[in-house]
């Protein structure tokens, strides 16, 4: 498939499976899956079993990793870490906020090969904005290439976000005061990606939410690092994530981890 086709199908199931259930869900259709807060819709499940058929009819030796696939086979994220080819896919990433009736979700598919995001869409159904990379070629947005500054040296200007709750208000080094992400990597890294703020930290690590902005970040000059100061890997096990639009500012605020 080449890379139209891709976010056409992303656009395609959302209008088919996502959209006709905002703000529509009916009872039973929300059911939780490791706690209570961990939400999944009948949503999730239709637009991943159409999304993964699709990417498998064309790329029939490619693994793919779902969310909700994952949910039921936990043994799915290590064949995905040792697939020479390999895609995740997210299909409402923001669950939450899509049952709560926020605009803020996303459908999110990246493609991965020897371990290297090669390339990644963002689908944002209520904004009608698509996100698109692929490496080497840039981040673009609807046909716009999306650019941005460097952040400045001074740490006290950095517009920071967490997704820890218990974090937003507190300071790393002399960053902060933190604020909360859109609580959702689909809408998190956009923002980042286009200036709304100069870094992300995150304390949850799973590939289909990060492969696919880590790539976009990157092709606007940012980077995404372990809490342990390594870069990022879609194949590795960090324990958690700070992704800046430098390389500087990510190293800054793990230093104050």
């Amino acid at each position: 498939m080449d890379t139209q086709t891709v976010l056409t199908l992303l656009q395609d199931v959302a209008a088919e499976v996502i959209d006709p259930r905002f703000r529509a869900l009916a009872d039973g259709e929300v059911t939780s899956k490791t706690h209570p807060g961990d939400l999944v819709t009948v949503a999730d499940r239709e637009a991943e079993v159409i999304l993964a058929r699709e990417l498998r009819a064309a790329y029939p030796d490619a693994m793919v990793l779902g969310e909700e696939a994952y949910a039921e086979d936990a043994d799915l994220l290590e064949q995905f870490r040792g697939a020479a080819h390999a895609f995740t896919v997210d299909p409402v990433d923001g669950t939450r906020n899509f049952v709560h009736g926020s605009p803020d979700h996303a459908v999110m598919v990246a493609e991965v090969r020897d371990g290297r995001a090669e390339r990644a869409w963002i689908w944002q159904p209520q904004h009608r904005r698509a996100y698109v990379a692929e490496r080497g070629q840039g981040l673009w947005c609807d046909g716009r290439r999306v650019r941005r500054d460097a952040p400045g040296a001074d740490p006290a200007t950095w517009r920071v976000r967490a997704s820890a709750r218990r974090l937003v208000g507190t300071h790393l080094g002399q960053a902060g005061p933190l604020g909360l992400t859109w609580v959702s990597c689909g809408i998190d890294y956009p923002h980042l990606a286009e200036g709304d703020c100069d870094a992300l930290v995150y304390r949850g690590t799973m590939p289909w939410d990060h492969v696919p902005g880590s790539l976009m970040l990157e092709e606007v000059g940012g980077t995404v690092l372990t809490t342990d100061g390594e870069p990022y890997s879609p194949s590795g096990r960090p324990r958690g994530l700070v992704a800046a639009a430098s390389r500087e500012v990510a190293a800054g605020l793990v230093a104050a981890l």
